[in-house]
């Protein structure tokens, strides 16, 4: 998720019923700590306990290090990714490629473990082609050096994101594991989520991709859980007001320049399945100052509300 879940995106999820945001993956290599990318990459002002770090990264001592780094600097949890199948991560033998090598993975983990004393999670694939699904035995490396809890997406690297999603290994991983086994891949509803847990009997759940332009879909998900019905639905109002809070702080947090460009793919999320939303898009990406961004997107949802009103 990274160039998605940064600092504005972060608590915006948590507000709306996320239990906890993992920062952007942040590359290990202490000679990219102060590009203007990383600084804003571990910028947590005002966020809510706990902050969790993801580390990237295929060598032991670096990750150590960048572990303590960021522990110093306010982390609470250390996350090491190895379930990333970019392959601009993976050709630096980092994200899901480590899972190539379990000797590697042993040694990564247990000096990163050993590095902080904090609690530190592992973020992980089914394993690195359909011919090579060794979760299990990476799994069971994990526990063993001390992480304290295991996140599975349901596919491959060789996937990508490709196909369907699977639960079985994840299922047999959460079998095998003491510690806390989360599921990850595809869970993009109340119902999904209920039919993963259900399956997998994982410990929790990790929402990525569906929670762009949806960030209230963890408030959804909990409600269904909860009372066994769906909350009820975003007003056109309440969808006006997240956006214009969320595309407002993104020009905050980055200034003007970067603000205004990152936020017509937040806004592209967000209107991905609106009828008028290409069109509105192409006029969107356009607008080159905050201001004007604003006012589109209330005239927009002024708009879609009189609409609504003639067709009632």
């Amino acid at each position: 998720m990274a160039g998605v879940t940064d600092r504005p995106f972060r608590v915006l999820c948590r507000e709306h019923g996320a239990a906890l945001a993992v920062s952007e993956m942040v590359i290990a290599d202490p000679s990219f700590w102060n590009t203007r990318k990383s600084r804003h990459r571990l910028d947590h002002t005002g966020e809510t306990a706990p902050i969790s770090i993801q580390i990237a990264g295929g060598d032991a001592e670096m990750l150590a290090e960048s572990a303590r780094q960021n522990v110093e600097q306010g982390a609470q949890i250390i996350d090491i990714n190895m379930g990333c199948p970019a392959k601009k991560v993976c050709n630096k033998a980092a994200g899901s490629a480590l899972m190539k090598d379990e000797s590697l993975v042993e040694q990564i983990l247990d000096a990163v473990v050993k590095a902080v004393n904090v609690p530190v999670t592992l973020k992980i694939r089914t394993g690195w082609s359909r011919e090579n699904m060794n979760a299990l035995t990476v799994a069971k490396i994990a526990e063993q050096a001390g992480i304290q809890a295991l996140a599975i997406h349901g596919r491959t690297r060789a996937c990508a994101y490709k196909g369907e999603a699977e639960y079985d290994t994840i299922a047999t991983v959460k079998q095998s594991l003491s510690i806390p086994v989360l599921a990850n891949g595809d869970i993009d509803s109340p119902e999904k989520a209920k039919y993963v847990l259900d399956h997998t009997n994982a410990d929790g759940l990790l929402i990525g991709r569906a929670a762009q332009g949806r960030p209230w879909i963890f408030n959804e998900i909990n409600h269904f859980l909860t009372h066994g019905e769906h909350a009820p639905e975003k007003t056109l109002n309440e969808q006006r007001a997240i956006m214009l809070r969320h595309v407002s702080e993104l020009h905050e947090f980055y200034g003007e320049v970067m603000g205004v460009r990152i936020a017509r793919k937040h806004l592209a999320w967000y209107l991905k399945e609106q009828e008028d939303g290409i069109s509105f898009r192409k006029i969107f990406n356009q607008i080159e100052t905050p201001k004007p961004q604003l006012d589109a997107i209330n005239a927009y949802f002024e708009r879609a509300y009189n609409q609504g009103e003639k067709a009632a």
